[in-house]
């Protein structure tokens, strides 16, 4: 709960010390939060060092994770913890038993490590002992345990660094707009073409007042 105490609660108790928060999330037992000016913090089972502030005490209150800054979103696993920081690095801390944390090894870390070889990530997301980011090409990534194929790369094999999700990708169609016709003191139709996955199509916009 973070508010001192190991007490369950059946209404919402306050967090103690904390303040200027602008996003938070949780993993199995352990939650965290992103302040404003991108410090994280982290508090609740620190077991396998998911809080990241260099030991493995359970905390009841927030305790800022170690050396790091800059973060502009946070996303809790199983028993690891990540941020995407403001230059579009991932960042990692905590369990490793699957290279969830995705800096090539398989080691337990009780602070943040850079994730290997990405770079330009725009979001980041957590699961149960794997990790995945969006980057700015809209392609996908992810790493850590792949039992079930949920790193999407096509096999089995766990992964302790990223790899791109196969025959996926993430597009912002664009709209180009040409002539009007029809045009009426009260309407008119645009011609244009909508291009989603490089492919273009013909379109048309009515506007009316």
């Amino acid at each position: 709960m973070g508010d001192g105490t190991n007490t369950d609660r059946t209404t919402p108790v306050q967090v103690s010390g904390l303040s200027s928060v602008t996003a938070v999330a949780g993993g199995s037992y352990h939650t965290i939060a992103l302040k404003s000016d991108g410090t994280v913090w982290a508090w609740g089972y620190n077991g396998y060092n998911g809080l990241g502030d260099g030991t493995t005490t359970n905390r009841t209150t927030p305790i800022q994770v170690s050396a790091l800054s800059g973060a502009t979103a946070i996303a809790g696993g199983e028993y690891h913890t990540i941020a995407l920081k403001s230059d579009g690095t991932v960042w990692a801390w905590g369990s490793n038993a699957y290279g969830e944390l995705g800096d090539g090894t398989n080691t337990q870390r009780t602070t943040s490590v850079r994730v290997s070889s990405l770079s330009g990530v725009t979001a980041i997301a957590a699961g149960y002992f794997y990790t995945i980011a969006l980057k700015s090409d809209g392609t996908v990534w992810a790493w850590g345990a792949n039992w079930y194929g949920q790193l999407g790369d096509g096999t089995n094999t766990s992964r302790n660094t990223p790899v791109q999700v196969t025959n996926f990708n993430v597009y912002s169609p664009t709209v180009s707009t040409g002539s009007a016709t029809n045009v009426t003191s009260s309407s008119a139709t645009l011609n244009g073409t909508v291009n989603a996955n490089e492919q273009s199509i013909t379109a048309w916009f009515n506007y009316g007042i």
